[in-house]
């Protein structure tokens, strides 16, 4: 899902805390602003962070001055081959080609499995906000190819195509039958999109607000000055004990609320990390960039958050139930919009090409740069 979805889930995720709302209601709103920050902190990780940390094996690099397409079908082919030979996970990063402030060359990768080969050609020139420059598109018609020393699979529908910022990652897995598998951005959803990982920050949080609460003035020297400064520490720890539980709640939730989004997609997550170490195929209900699915994710919180909220007031002016606020603020209203859109759309057939999850995410976080 999009980012703006999941900071919602993680909001009406810490909305059902009855401490969350306790605190809002005196003018604390921490537990909401840590379940908005966890329900995006996953991909905040994976895109801001860890991307610029990963190591590849190899980097294809064309030259801005001569692009030269027959140059990456080598180097795609020899990873290929070195995938095979060494029987080991090869990291490939196809580089993007910046020719000025705000033009780059784009160029597409594809792999023929019938041929055994992988083709290349480079496209058009297209400014940063990806529109072709006129004039560019044939400036390079030539299609290189090299041999593949194995079939490589795509599990996926995105595109192979690198335009601006940077390239993608993919990675070369070794397969039992010869083949490899092909993993778009083996750096997304890996250690991040674990469940165990919200977990441990939990913990992490735990550990920093009892012993922050803790603490004595002169800091941690100080606990054992003195039998007065211990049993004001061992106070200060029983009495913060119920934030810090809160806050493991919130944060694992919310965090987990993420990584269980992210199955209803293709790409799936790394459920257990460390106990797991490949990430779990999703259920292929939806794409991170489908408009419905990320309409109804931020309407709905928006409505779980309302009625937490309202069901916390002790007075409130109007009465009404769970069941009648999902029937007029979802039920009532999505009838109406699928009659109406089928009256609209009566006797037509609209084909939508959708790309992977991963692909939608990639384009997203490229969009913002």
């Amino acid at each position: 899902m999009k980012g703006f979805s999941h900071f919602m889930s993680g909001v009406a995720v810490a909305s059902f805390g009855p401490w969350a709302i306790q605190a809002a209601q005196d003018g604390n709103p921490l537990f909401f602003i840590l379940g908005g920050a966890c329900g995006i902190l996953p991909d905040t990780v994976d895109f801001k962070f860890y991307r610029f940390f990963y190591n590849h094996d190899i980097y294809v690099e064309p030259d801005p001055k001569a692009p030269d397409p027959q140059y990456v079908a080598n180097e795609v082919a020899r990873a290929v081959a070195l995938a095979v030979d060494e029987k080991r996970y090869v990291r490939l990063k196809l580089s993007s080609v910046r020719l000025g402030a705000d033009f780059w060359q784009q160029y597409s990768v594809a792999f023929d499995n019938e041929k055994l080969e992988v083709a290349v050609q480079f496209g058009s020139v297209v400014n940063t906000g990806q529109v072709p420059v006129e004039g560019t598109a044939n400036r390079y018609p030539t299609v290189a190819r090299a041999k593949l020393k194995a079939k490589v699979i795509q599990t996926y529908d995105a595109a192979l195509k690198v335009d601006i910022f940077d390239g993608p990652t993919i990675g070369l897995k070794p397969l039992a039958n010869g083949d490899l598998d092909l993993e778009f951005l083996p750096w997304h959803r890996e250690w991040s999109h674990s469940l165990t990982v919200g977990a441990f920050l939990g913990l992490l949080w735990m550990a920093g607000a009892m012993l922050w609460a803790g603490l004595p003035p002169g800091g941690l020297a100080g606990v054992f000055a003195d039998g007065a400064a211990f049993k004001g520490a061992l106070g200060g720890l029983l009495q913060h004990w119920a934030v810090a539980w809160q806050g493991f709640v919130t944060i694992a939730a919310c965090y987990g609320v993420h990584v269980v989004e992210d199955q209803l997609g293709h790409m799936g997550s790394n459920i257990f990390y460390p106990l797991t170490k490949n990430r779990t195929p999703g259920l292929h209900w939806m794409h991170s960039g489908d408009g419905l699915p990320n309409f109804l994710t931020v309407w709905i919180s928006c409505l779980l958050i309302f009625w937490n909220l309202y069901r916390a007031l002790p007075s409130p002016t109007y009465h009404f139930g769970f069941l009648q606020l999902m029937w007029v603020g979802l039920v009532a209203p999505g009838l109406a919009f699928a009659a109406l859109r089928w009256l609209l759309n009566r006797g037509q057939r609209v084909a939508v090409k959708k790309g992977d999850d991963a692909d939608d995410e990639w384009n997203e976080s490229k969009a913002a740069g």
